[in-house]
């Protein structure tokens, strides 16, 4: 493939011999605490972003210092599942390695931030003899693979992890160069831990066979879904899988759906969230030719000229969901049926305590925007520690950024409430519903992305908007509340029924409208609001809910219907139909 033309990131591809780039010279460079710009594009397939603390940028550009350098690591873990030992492990490696803080990212993954060049080698290859990986975390190719973690679904729990990581597993880059680079124990013998994918005969690359030399266009971000819930959000992702059961206790196959994604730019309409289509249904032994199919077409017909307009959505926007439905079955050799009917509920998680068909305990805490961290007041990460000391069963990373400690032994559950009562975390969950359905993205200091402040401010503006709840008698009234830091929508703002989406510092777009489990786009309520001045726009609609609201009528249908906002119908309405509201502030 020609790079003429291309965007920059196609060249830096074309470039990197299937991903080495002048990683290793940059490690090995103490001069500075960064990378080369072409190798920050790089790590991000190996699961690394280049960050620095924008706290003290300006401080340290007056002393003429570079900015304080420090990387982020993603940890793929398919479908959230982590072993007590596993926990333990990304436990110290924050301590040792990182800022002290573990985080539970929306994407069912954990995150490291604040790990200087000097140790990052260390920590990734620390990070894999635990057994997992940070390959394939980020960049423009499949990324961590998402599933239903619910325990009150643990009869099928089983058979969609196993399809989670076998999806996670043939989708993963064939590349040798996270292992050259990472894994090298010093002696020139690479140290190979994570998954090896078996050669396929009939290829045209055979480094790489799926995604070819220059991967993906854009990022690709796959789950699956258990209905009647709809915690993985699974029309805001590029490839979803919806379980069609029969009975309780087996799956017979999934509805597929293609080309959902929430970022944007601000000021061009071109680019827009949008939710994914239904593409068809597929036997369980199709699922994962399917999604290979999927990845094939978006390869070959994605847009690498515009990296804004480079998501599967935008290429399904161009194709049509029937000529992309006809590609994938070309390459599937067999047609998909029909979509079977199902339904969903909610899209966030169910708290505290409940007991399985075998007798089995799960115990779903609040975490509050995935940070699990130490203060004086609440030992959350000792805690924890301790938990995963004596737990047998396992820990789920949840898509909302919470924790359940998992298949608890009827033997062990006494210990384990009392270790979760001894550290303050029996009662983590009683919180105000919308507290509980909230959900922020990183943000300031260390994303670079950033405009405004996420996960350090929603917690604060929650508890404003809670006083004003708790007047209109509304505080066990659940209410999706979402903030990210800019457009890009790590924390899935654009289907929250209130969406916050930085601009600026201290500024939002303010959204509303969107469906409570996930199956509508919301609207512009009000652009560049003040932080300050949110509660007060709020209020009036969070009253007039409360007195006017139809009978089990969730508040973002309520906005629609009272003519806050017009509905969004797809992706190309989103910009559409705004009208300048009068805000009592």
């Amino acid at each position: 493939m020609s790079t003429l033309g291309k965007s920059a990131n196609e060249g830096i591809k074309d470039a990197s011999e299937y991903l080495r780039g002048t990683i290793l010279e940059g490690l090995a460079n103490s001069a500075t605490g960064s990378l080369s710009k072409d190798d920050q594009q790089l790590t991000k397939f190996h699961g690394i972003y280049q960050q620095d603390d924008r706290d003290i940028r300006k401080e340290r550009r007056k002393k003429k210092l570079e900015p304080a350098h420090s990387f982020m690591i993603r940890v793929r873990v398919p479908g959230g599942v982590s072993t007590p030992q596993q926990w333990l492990d990304m436990d110290r490696i924050a301590q040792e390695h990182a800022n002290g803080a573990l985080k539970l990212t929306t994407r069912q993954a954990f995150q490291f931030h604040g790990v200087i060049k000097s140790n990052l080698k260390t920590t990734i290859a620390e990070i894999n003899e635990s057994l997992f990986d940070t390959l394939a975390a980020c960049g423009d190719v499949n990324r961590n693979v998402m599933c239903n973690p619910n325990p009150m679904q643990s009869k099928v729990h089983a058979d969609v992890l196993q399809l989670a990581t076998e999806i996670s597993d043939h989708l993963s880059p064939r590349t040798g160069a996270y292992h050259e680079i990472w894994l090298d124990d010093g002696t020139g013998e690479k140290v190979k831990v994570t998954y090896d994918a078996p050669k396929i005969d009939d290829i045209a690359d055979p480094e790489e066979p799926i995604y070819g030399k220059h991967y993906l266009p854009r990022k690709f971000k796959t789950v699956i879904a258990v209905p009647p819930s709809n915690d993985v959000d699974i029309y805001a992702h590029d490839l979803g899988y919806i379980a069609i059961l029969e009975g309780d206790d087996k799956i017979v196959g999934y509805n597929v759906t293609v080309g959902g994604g929430m970022g944007m730019t601000h000021g061009n309409e071109e680019t827009f969230p949008r939710l994914a289509d239904l593409l068809g249904f597929c036997t369980p032994e199709q699922a994962v030719i399917v999604g290979e199919a999927v990845v094939r077409v978006q390869r070959d017909h994605g847009n690498r000229d515009v990296r804004t307009n480079a998501r599967l959505k935008y290429t399904i926007e161009r194709l049509g969901i029937d000529k992309f439905r006809e590609e994938v079955e070309t390459l599937c050799g067999f047609k998909l049926e029909k979509p079977r009917d199902f339904t969903f509920e909610d899209n966030g998680d169910r708290y505290g305590w409940i007991e399985d068909h075998t007798g089995h305990h799960h115990y779903t805490m609040f975490v509050e925007n995935g940070r699990v961290y130490d203060t004086d007041d609440y030992q959350m990460l000792t805690g924890l520690r301790e938990i995963a000391k004596v737990h047998e069963g396992d820990f789920r990373l949840t898509a909302n950024q919470n924790l359940i400690i998992a298949n608890i032994s009827p033997e062990k559950k006494a210990e384990i409430e009392t270790l979760l009562a001894d550290y303050k975390m029996i009662d983590s969950h009683e919180r105000s519903a919308l507290r509980l359905n909230s959900m922020a993205c990183v943000s300031l200091p260390t994303c670079g992305l950033a405009l405004a402040e996420s996960q350090r401010y929603l917690p604060d503006l929650v508890t404003e908007i809670e006083e004003i709840l708790d007047d209109a008698g509304l505080r066990q009234d659940a209410i999706t509340i979402r903030m990210t830091g800019c457009p890009n929508g790590c924390a899935r703002p654009y289907i929250a029924e209130i969406g916050f989406v930085g601009r600026g510092p201290g500024k939002y777009n303010l959204y509303l409208g969107g469906g409570f489990h996930g199956e509508r786009l919301s609207k512009l309520y009000a652009p560049s609001v003040k932080g300050d001045d949110v509660a007060a726009i709020l209020k009036p609609l969070i009253h007039d809910y409360a007195k006017n609201r139809k009978d089990g009528e969730r508040f973002g249908d309520f906005t629609i219907r009272s003519g806050y906002i017009k509905a969004t119908g797809n992706g190309r309405d989103f910009h559409k139909d705004f009208v300048e509201p009068e805000l009592a502030v």
